[in-house]
């Protein structure tokens, strides 16, 4: 099941299924450690580290999984490792990140985050690359014109002989109208051809004829 190529659109909604489950399990985490309201009035620090901890776990797992559903990704449409290894490295990055940012933020009103920003932008702009990756079959008209015969240029024994049967091809061709006329009878003089009669009987001569015509 985890080692069998996925295409673009069920690389789309896997990545969508995880998206989902990675803000479900955040507030699954909130609630079972602080709770909002005690996350609200808390204070950055180790009052938080509880929740920090539950936030870490569970956005590694998940990024196994976003790996898992990557690589299967990049190894149908044959895409450049680095890509891969950048989305994966990025991913991990994010999620130690977040746990930190759960750690240490501020609910202010202040965005002072654009690190962690800029580094969700880069894995958006990865998951895109990835995403849009072409299957390495390509598809059903590169298949087609991959089939066709027309520019199929044989090796150097098979273009001999098909050369060799062409030229044969031709000259029966061009032969064929002169056998034709040399075979066909050719008409004799009718008056060397000895009349007959409209009956259709052959008129008697020679021996045997009893008196003269």
């Amino acid at each position: 099941m985890f080692n069998s190529n996925i295409g673009r659109l069920r690389f789309f909604f896997y990545s969508a299924a995880l998206l989902v489950a990675e803000i479900v399990t955040f507030v699954l985490c909130v609630v079972g450690t602080v709770g909002f309201e005690g996350l609200a009035n808390s204070k950055p620090g180790p009052s938080r580290e509880g929740l920090a901890a539950a936030v870490l776990v569970t956005s590694l797992v998940i990024v196994l999984f976003r790996a898992n559903f990557a690589w299967r990704r990049s190894r149908d449409a044959q895409g450049s490792g680095w890509i891969l290894w950048s989305y994966i490295v990025f991913s991990t990055l994010f999620a130690i990140l977040q746990a930190g940012t759960v750690l240490v933020v501020k609910f202010d009103g202040e965005d002072s985050h654009s690190g962690l920003n800029l580094l969700g932008l880069a894995l958006v702009g990865l998951w895109v690359v990835i995403l849009a990756g072409k299957p390495a079959g390509g598809g059903s008209a590169d298949m087609a014109s991959s089939l066709s015969f027309d520019d199929f240029d044989p090796p150097g024994p098979l273009r001999g002989a098909a050369a060799l049967h062409s030229a044969s091809a031709a000259g029966a061709t061009a032969l064929a109208p002169a056998y034709a006329t040399r075979a066909a009878p050719v008409p004799s003089n009718p008056a060397s051809q000895p009349a007959s009669p409209a009956n259709g009987r052959p008129r008697p001569g020679g021996f045997g004829k009893r008196g003269l015509v």
